[in-house]
């Protein structure tokens, strides 16, 4: 293998899921449709700077922001067309967006998860939103739960 080793990876993968509902009400829980343009382009700004931020750091993977509309969909057998459910925008738990971080701990994880949830929301006023933060499956997740 010659006089160079392979450096182990301590990394973990982790989702920070946005929800445009489904989660706990955030502190500043004013929908983003009723946001001013200017309100929604300083929450985008601070979402583009903290995943540069991130990408300095070698944290950053990636990020997505989602629509709120979305339909449910499952195999129905051989030959069948799918089966479609939805859309759920009244009543179901939806995503907002994401962002994957390749972090060394649970504790750096839920350290940006806490930064996040600080984006400017109504009245510039951070929102204090609650993200769900997941490992990925099968990732060496160091959570202390």
């Amino acid at each position: 293998m010659g006089p160079y080793r392979a450096e182990e990876n301590t990394m973990a993968k982790y989702l920070l899921l946005k929800h445009y509902r489904g989660a706990p009400a955030p502190v500043n829980d004013v929908p983003m449709d009723q946001w001013t343009p200017e309100e929604v382009s300083a929450h985008m700004q601070y979402m583009r700077d903290f995943a540069a931020r991130l990408e300095g750091t070698g944290e950053f993977v990636d990020a997505q922001a989602l629509a709120p509309q979305g339909t449910f969909v499952r195999y129905d057998g051989e030959g069948r067309p799918p089966v479609t459910d939805g859309p759920f925008a009244e009543t179901k738990d939806l995503i907002a967006g994401w962002m994957v971080i390749d972090v060394e701990s649970y504790e750096r994880a839920l350290e940006l998860a806490g930064e996040l949830s600080a984006a400017p929301g109504a009245g510039g006023k951070p929102i204090h939103e609650w993200l769900e933060v997941r490992p990925f499956y099968g990732e060496q997740a160091t959570a202390t739960e």
